[in-house]
């Protein structure tokens, strides 16, 4: 049975993150003023690039590089941003209960983002940093500086001071490792410390970096980055986090690494949030529909860290990247505008995955792109047009020239 609606739609969309604000700013695009009333919220009034926070993190890249102002990017003519905070989606009474008030929708869309996942590690939560956010990113950054400041202005130097560990070897704590390598040359100078007394240890308890990538990119990683000074513990599970360091375990061999920084980037959930409400969910993430729908509710559409999809080729769920939310933003503006005009059928949101590259800094990298693959300058190289087409996806060209990253060489 069709809906008729005897007032304009409402629908809501929940965080600006890469697959919230795709929605958001391809909704605008689709619909008249008197198609629909939408309204985004997020706890910021600003989308922040999550692939950047790593460089954020490190102090490679200014925290305001990777903040886009909301207002900038949506019209404000058929886009209501609220700047709240989701506390509970009621999806029976078509409800969102925010910290200052209350939404009801007719379509909602779900795109709150991801969480820190610490697998029940002791003391991880409490004494470990994660990249989460923009907040967070800036935190590391002042922690790390303050931590080479201190160790600068000792009489008796505590070398665990300037002992920085990276827990996890996938995709962000490799990329982060990558620009601390570049960065802490430029600490050691400024604070007048010997680059040798710098420990910067990447901890993985898988038996390889960066794993389901191809070995060779994967041993180009590991030599390059070895080559400037990191440290590696493969096949290393950390067993606590303690306000001195990690304990760790390899084999029946039990260590203290004590360290002044240490960084959590091992796992991510979808938002708990999610959870709580009553949907159906693995770790925060929900397996959707072809249409990117909640099961059992039709209305209901989730994009982003908090959707899961299975790849058919693998039968294992797609990762949760900032590719694939892009992408399903843009399927669920062009299904959303579908369903309020009764124009036609939904399509399936089929991933179309152009390549993976993953950054050694600002000037290396290794990825695959349209089936080939790439190392080196070359790789840098369309890391950042990766980043600046997002950039275009998001804001157009005028978002590129504000933002965007032109140091090729």
């Amino acid at each position: 049975m069709d809906v008729i609606f005897l007032r304009k739609p409402k629908i809501v969309i929940l965080g600006a993150g890469y697959g919230g604000i795709m929605t958001t700013v391809n909704l605008q695009k689709k619909l008249g003023v008197n198609e629909a009333d939408i309204t985004l919220v997020n706890n910021n009034d600003y989308h922040y690039q999550t692939t950047w926070l790593h460089e954020n993190a490190a102090g490679t890249l200014h925290h305001d590089r990777s903040r886009i102002q909301i207002n900038d990017i949506i019209d404000r003519s058929k886009v209501n941003f609220v700047q709240d905070t989701v506390s509970k989606i009621i999806p029976e009474e078509r409800k969102v209960i925010l910290d200052n008030g209350e939404l009801t929708y007719d379509y909602l869309v779900v795109g709150l983002g991801y969480e820190s996942e610490t697998f029940g590690i002791k003391g991880l939560k409490e004494n470990a940093f994660a990249i989460a956010n923009i907040s967070s990113a800036r935190q590391i950054k002042e922690h790390i500086e303050y931590q080479f400041a201190k160790y600068s202005n000792m009489r008796e130097k505590k070398d665990e001071l300037i002992t920085i560990i990276i827990g996890g070897a996938g995709f962000t704590g490799i990329e982060l490792v990558g620009e601390l390598a570049n960065r802490i040359p430029e600490l050691c100078q400024e604070f007048d410390i010997d680059r040798d007394k710098v420990r910067v240890v990447c901890v993985e308890a898988a038996p390889m970096i960066l794993p389901g990538f191809d070995p060779e990119l994967v041993d180009y990683a590991r030599s390059y980055l070895e080559r400037k000074g990191i440290e590696f513990r493969i096949g290393t599970a950390i067993k606590e986090c303690t306000t001195e360091g990690i304990i760790v375990a390899k084999d029946d061999q039990v260590e203290e690494i004590k360290a002044g920084t240490v960084i959590w980037a091992a796992g991510v959930r979808g938002n708990g949030i999610v959870e709580e409400s009553g949907f159906e969910a693995m770790r925060g993430r929900v397996k959707v529909d072809p249409y990117l729908r909640a099961p059992g509710h039709d209305n209901v559409f989730i994009v982003g860290d908090s959707s899961l999809m299975i790849n058919p080729e693998n039968d294992r769920p797609y990762p949760p990247t900032a590719q694939i939310a892009m992408q399903q933003g843009i399927n669920l503006a062009s299904n959303l505008a579908v369903l309020i005009r009764d124009s036609g059928n939904l399509e399936e949101f089929k991933p179309d995955l152009k390549g993976t590259v993953c950054s050694l800094g600002h000037d290396d990298a290794i990825g695959v792109v349209f089936g080939k693959k790439i190392v080196g300058w070359q790789a840098a190289f369309m890391k950042k047009v990766i980043d600046n087409r997002a950039l275009l996806l998001i804001g157009g060209p005028m978002l590129v020239l504000k933002k965007g990253k032109f140091n090729f060489l």
